[in-house]
């Protein structure tokens, strides 16, 4: 029974994580955001220095935009030292991309090595299609 009940609880945040998200406009491109390691938090934090709508996604009009991201990590203690407690950064991050398509989905992906962000935006076809630029990082 309690395996049911777990279950059936995971299943329901399972579906949540998407709630409320809007179905895409075809006339505009879509980028998902997707931060590839575990405790991390990437945030949509602006269009072409305009606030994003949404901190889940973006969502443009054809052509040339700049996105802004805001990406939190832990650096693990093995990066710092033997006795250090893991080292939580606030980072943002700036992807240019100049060729935004009506009607496509791109997915923007964020990790880290040691105390360095890194963010790649991928066209559907999981091509690299734009890189991010650190636009500064702090402790939180």
């Amino acid at each position: 029974m309690r395996m049911l009940m777990l279950t059936g609880g995971l299943l329901t945040l399972a579906g949540c994580a998407n709630f409320g998200m809007p179905d895409p406009d075809p006339s505009q491109a879509w980028i998902d955001l997707d931060a590839r390691q575990q405790d991390t938090t990437l945030q949509a934090l602006k269009v072409d220095s305009q606030a994003a709508i949404d901190k889940r996604y973006f969502e443009v009009q054809p052509g040339s935009h700049e996105l802004k991201v805001r990406y939190q990590f832990p650096v693990e203690a093995t990066n710092i030292g033997p006795d250090a407690e893991p080292l939580w950064r606030d980072c943002q991050l700036n992807v240019k991309f100049k060729d935004f398509n009506a009607g496509q989905r791109y997915q923007l992906q964020a990790g880290s090595i040691g105390f360095r962000p890194w963010a790649r935006l991928y066209d559907e076809q999981r091509k690299v299609v734009g890189q991010g630029t650190p636009a500064g990082c702090q402790k939180t």
